[in-house]
């Protein structure tokens, strides 16, 4: 009996876990990201760009929770954080199947067209 209780415990929690983020709490952040001029929209892409590997972690649970996919992640360049430190910009390009018309009309009052590691801005 107590070993029956402990299977069904173990199997719940593992189920919870696979769900990962709803899709609300995703499109927040996105659209926190996007004010904050990390995440841009260019045609039917999203391009999102940290110095911190573990945020493009993040951006990736984002995606696939609204039914995108992450295409690719590739580190862009090394830039100045003060006097002494180097470190690597990284840029994640993402591609969401579903139409999200509230994010792209989100980030067209809200957003850039430009990331805040540009050099340009």
């Amino acid at each position: 009996m107590k070993s029956q209780l402990s299977a069904k415990t173990s199997d719940q929690e593992s189920a919870s876990s696979a769900v990962g983020m709803l899709p609300t709490e995703a499109q927040k952040k996105l659209q926190c990201w996007i004010r904050s001029r990390h995440l841009i929209c260019s045609g039917n892409f999203f391009i999102f760009e940290t110095v911190d590997y573990s945020t493009v972690d993040r951006f990736s649970e984002c995606v696939t929770a609204l039914g995108g996919t992450l295409i690719s992640v590739e580190p862009v360049d090394k830039i100045w954080m003060g006097n002494h430190r180097q470190v690597l910009l990284y840029r994640a390009k993402a591609s969401l199947h579903n139409p999200c018309y509230k994010l792209r009309q989100y980030w067209i009052k809200y957003g850039s067209f430009r990331t805040r590691f540009d050099v340009n801005a």
